[in-house]
């Protein structure tokens, strides 16, 4: 027996979006704002490292 009642099949959801310029631009600007906070969030421990190397007691 089969499971099929002669309904119709459904059609496939619509696009979110993936793959369009609008999509791919939100992305890289996405990204571009990560790589900044990270590159300005190392730079901070970087210069805290010197800071407190050389207010180190000798």
């Amino acid at each position: 027996m089969s499971d099929d009642d002669g309904a119709a099949p459904t059609e496939a959801p619509a696009s979110t979006g993936a793959g369009t310029e609008k999509y791919k631009q939100r992305a890289v600007l996405l990204r571009v704002l990560i790589y900044v906070f990270a590159t300005h969030l190392f730079a901070g421990f970087v210069i805290l490292l010197f800071y407190l190397g050389g207010h180190a007691q000798k």
